[in-house]
C-alpha cells in the first residue's frame, strides 16, 4: 500500500502540472496548451552610454521604426541570475596543474584566489535578454475582461495540434520571427533563436532554479532511440 506522503506528493505534482501553460516543445517552437505558438530569441545588449550622440540617435530611431512596423504583441524578458563560476574555477585549477612555467603557475594561482575573493564580496549577477515572439491562429479580441479573468483562474486546458496545422502555424511564426530579427539587427544587437534543447533548458532552469544548479539536463540527442 503506498505511503500517505507519497500520495500527497503525487497529488501536488499533478495539480501543479495542470497550471503550467506549456504543452510541448518541438522543432524549436513552444506549443502552449491553448494552441498558440512561441519562439524565443536570445538578444545581446549594447552599451548605449558609451556611444556617441549620433550613434544613440540612430539606435533610438531604429527602435522606433521597429516598434512602428510591428502588428503583433511581443514579450521582452530580462532574466537575472547569480553567476555560477564553479566550473570556471575547476577549469582554472586544471590549467594551473598543467602549467610548466613556474611564473605562469604562480600567476594562475593568484588569479584563482582573486576570483574567489571577488565573488565572496558579493553576488555577481548575469543578465540575459529574451524576446518572445507569439503566434495565435485565433483572435482573443472577442473575449471580455471577465472571460479572460476566468481563464486565468482555472487550470489550463490542452488543445492538441495536428501535424498539418502545426506546420502551417510554424510557417506563419517563422515569418514574424524573420521580421523581428531584421528589425532588431538594424539596432546593432545580435540575435539568436533558441533551438529545442535550449528552450527546454531555459524553462527547466526558470521553473527549477535550485535543482538546475546541481542537476543538468540530458542532451536530447542522447535520449533518441534508434529504431533501425
Amino acid at each position: 500500500m503506498p505511503e500517505k506522503n507519497s500520495l500527497v506528493r503525487n497529488k501536488v505534482n499533478v495539480s501543479t502540472q495542470q497550471y503550467l501553460d506549456i504543452a510541448e516543445i518541438k522543432d524549436d517552437v513552444v506549443i502552449m496548451k491553448d494552441g498558440t505558438l512561441r519562439a524565443v530569441l536570445l538578444v545581446s545588449s549594447i552599451n548605449f552610454a558609451l556611444k556617441s550622440e549620433d550613434e544613440q540617435n540612430a539606435v533610438i530611431n531604429s527602435y522606433v521604426m521597429f516598434l512602428n512596423n510591428l502588428n503583433f504583441m511581443l514579450e521582452i524578458v530580462i532574466q537575472s541570475r547569480e553567476l555560477d563560476i564553479d566550473n570556471y574555477l575547476v577549469y582554472l585549477q586544471e590549467k594551473e596543474k598543467q602549467q610548466i612555467n613556474k611564473l605562469l603557475k604562480i600567476q594562475t594561482s593568484e588569479y584563482i584566489e582573486y576570483i574567489k575573493e571577488l565573488t565572496s564580496l558579493g553576488k555577481i549577477m548575469n543578465k540575459r535578454f529574451f524576446v518572445v515572439v507569439p503566434y495565435d491562429p485565433l483572435t482573443d479580441k472577442h473575449k471580455g475582461f471577465f472571460s479572460l479573468l476566468g481563464e486565468a483562474l482555472k487550470p489550463a486546458t490542452s488543445i492538441k495540434l495536428k501535424d498539418k496545422s502545426f506546420k502551417r502555424y510554424q510557417e506563419m511564426l517563422d515569418r514574424r520571427l524573420n521580421s523581428v530579427i531584421g528589425g532588431m539587427e538594424s539596432m546593432g544587437v545580435s540575435v539568436a533563436r533558441l533551438d529545442t534543447q535550449s528552450l527546454i533548458e531555459l524553462y527547466y532552469k526558470t521553473y527549477n532554479p535550485e535543482t538546475a544548479k546541481n542537476q543538468n539536463l540530458v542532451d536530447l540527442e542522447k535520449l533518441r532511440v534508434d529504431t533501425n
